[in-house]
């Protein structure tokens, strides 16, 4: 996990308990798979006995990074970060142990380090710190010069770099860590440290994790993958894992694993001609720290309603309000009106008008005819049945079959 590190870090981890951070700025209303490479540091770091500061961005996401960005960021509303904080703040308690041990992990705003600050103060104290020069031979400005930056942007290293002297002058932070397009702010800050507080701090940043065919991690067609359920669903989630490509499975594993180097190693020799078992152990792990064993559990039944031609009736009436919810995003959906389902209808109005999933009535009589249609896995026998709320799970969904591989599913609204 480590592509650059400065000198002398590998000495400083085996004096003892180190301090280290990692910066998280809320742009957006969750944590992501991409997120969760710099968490997993962290966590790594904690399980080895170190101290790991989650520093959250409450300033820094006002003002927007540069690195790896080839145009400004839209900025955001201050309701809007201070919201985005506030969720993912909850979302690292999961992850991290900040509760008890001489390294419970702690978690800092940099807004604190500022609200207070007026702009002659961080000129004198923070900007007379580095040239331009030194400034401008970073990357991630260096990249933008041609295209443009904006002086808040360009102020976003020192920013980072004084950042990183609050955390060593008041936390005894030593360390700071985060991806190899942090590079260049990660090293402003142990500049800052070594001109301002005379001391030596160090820096590791892990490589930017891609894809074997070299796209980004973390996004699938659809978009990010997020770590909150609210956006993307646990069995969206579990599915990521599943459908990587097999070349990507190796990094993958060693990236998020909590498994031991020597069960890792025995699983895949276990497993060399049987890649999908692999993928299934690693989704099954992640699907759980990241969700819970009961929404895993909750995966494991919606995937089986999907995908097993013996699921049954048990197997729907058992799915959660959210598992039914899930459901209806991969499949086809039809919205209906409570009310029609209230007063009672046919189920020939119900196919053909109401969803459309058959064209016509006569459609609707011959497929009741040849035995195809059946309502939450009980057969519908008479094209004169009448359906009502009795049929909705949760007061909410009920499925339609048209023979074996037609699923839909209706929710009333």
């Amino acid at each position: 996990m480590i592509q650059d590190q400065t000198p002398g870090v590998k000495e400083k981890l085996q004096e003892g308990m180190v301090t280290a951070y990692i910066g998280f700025d809320p742009t957006a209303p969750s944590l992501t798979i991409g997120n969760y490479v710099q968490i997993m540091l962290l966590k790594l770091f904690q399980l080895s006995g170190h101290k790991p500061i989650v520093l959250m961005g409450g300033a820094t996401g006002r003002i927007g990074d540069p690195s790896g960005k080839d145009k400004e960021r839209q900025l955001k509303s201050y309701e809007e970060l201070d919201g985005n904080l506030a969720r993912q703040a909850e979302q690292f308690k999961k992850f991290l142990n900040f509760d008890e041990g001489e390294n419970k992990a702690i978690m800092v705003n940099n807004l604190d380090f500022y609200k207070d600050m007026d702009v002659l103060s961080f000129m004198r104290n923070v900007g007379k710190t580095l040239t331009v020069n030194y400034m401008m031979s970073k990357e991630s400005v260096k990249k933008r010069i041609e295209t443009g930056i904006s002086f808040t942007e360009f102020s976003y290293q020192l920013l980072q770099g004084y950042d990183y002297q609050c955390l060593y002058d008041q936390y005894n932070c030593r360390l700071q860590m985060g991806g190899s397009d942090q590079w260049g702010n990660i090293t402003t800050g142990t500049e800052f440290i070594r001109r301002n507080s005379g001391g030596k701090a160090f820096a590791i940043t892990t490589p930017l994790l891609t894809k074997a065919d070299g796209t980004k991690f973390g996004k699938s067609e659809q978009g990010n993958i997020w770590l909150s359920p609210d956006y993307t669903s646990p069995y969206k989630f579990y599915q990521f894992w599943i459908n990587a490509a097999d070349a990507d499975l190796p990094s993958f594993t060693r990236y998020f694993t909590l498994k031991s180097k020597e069960e890792i190693e025995d699983r895949e020799k276990e497993f060399a001609d049987n890649p999908r078992e692999l993928k299934k152990l690693l989704a099954e792990e992640l699907t759980k720290r990241v969700h819970s064993e009961e929404e895993f559990a909750a995966v494991l039944k919606v995937s089986e309603l999907l995908f097993n031609k013996k699921a049954n009736k048990d197997t729907l009436h058992s799915l959660s309000k959210s598992a039914l919810a899930t459901v209806a995003e991969e499949i086809p959906s039809f919205r209906v009106p409570l009310s029609v389902l209230t007063s009672g209808v046919s189920i020939a109005d119900l196919l053909a008008d109401e969803t459309s999933i058959l064209a016509s009535k006569g459609e609707v009589r011959r497929a009741i005819k040849g035995n195809a249609i059946s309502i939450n896995k009980e057969k519908i026998t008479s094209h004169e049945a009448m359906i009502n709320h009795e049929v909705l799970l949760h007061g909410q969904f009920f499925m339609i079959e048209n023979g074996k591989k037609n699923k839909y599913m209706v929710i009333a609204e």
